[in-house]
């Protein structure tokens, strides 16, 4: 089921081709619309996979609020934490999200969709959209937030489940058979990998 929530939440980077709209300039929905057609256009476009995982990765980086969906994942947990605890969290967890992200775009081919309500009060605002593939069809929504660097995704949301709280059920069921700093670990051998071993080793 989680496997299935992941693909359904990556596979909504590939809408594209969304006839322009009366939204305002610089809006949620506009913002939303010009991620997923840059993405679809690295997606499709010439290059090497890892030049597009790439240039995937830069892309989102300016779209998704890592820090946001990272505070809502963790929630209490964080408290007691120390500052440079917090700090490795967070960037263990915007490298996770992205990279989980970009990995499964390649993966997808573009399906039938279109955009949904835009909803905006004062600075959030909540985009719906509906994707629609040859077997299903379902619901990807976003809340987002103004930022001083434009919109930016702070939850999305698989037919009205959060992403959030799915990885926030995740965290604390680790939490509750290990430390903070076992689960930081844990993420960083997910990205990084086996620490290379020593010099007097090779």
């Amino acid at each position: 089921m989680r496997r299935a929530v992941s693909t359904l939440v990556l596979s909504f980077a590939l809408l594209v081709g969304m006839p322009a709209a009366a939204y305002v300039a610089g809006g949620p929905m506009q913002t939303t619309q010009r991620i997923l057609a840059s993405s679809n256009a690295i997606v499709t476009g010439p290059g090497e996979r890892d030049a597009k995982l790439a240039a995937l990765k830069e892309l989102l980086r300016d779209f998704l609020d890592t820090d946001a969906l990272g505070q809502k994942s963790m929630g209490k947990n964080l408290d007691g934490t120390t500052a440079e605890q917090q700090a490795r969290f967070f960037a263990l967890f915007r490298d996770l999200f992205v990279r989980t992200y970009v990995q499964r775009l390649l993966l997808f081919d573009a399906p039938d969709f279109a955009f949904a309500e835009e909803e905006i009060d004062g600075d959030r605002a909540h985009i719906g959209t509906r994707i629609v593939t040859p077997r299903d069809r379902f619901s990807v929504d976003y809340d987002m937030e103004r930022t001083a660097s434009g919109w930016k995704a702070t939850d999305i949301f698989i037919e009205d489940v959060s992403l959030s709280a799915n990885f926030q059920s995740q965290f604390a069921k680790a939490l509750s058979k290990n430390s903070f700093d076992d689960l930081m670990d844990r993420l960083d051998r997910k990205l990084h990998g086996k620490k290379k071993a020593s010099a007097d080793e090779g």
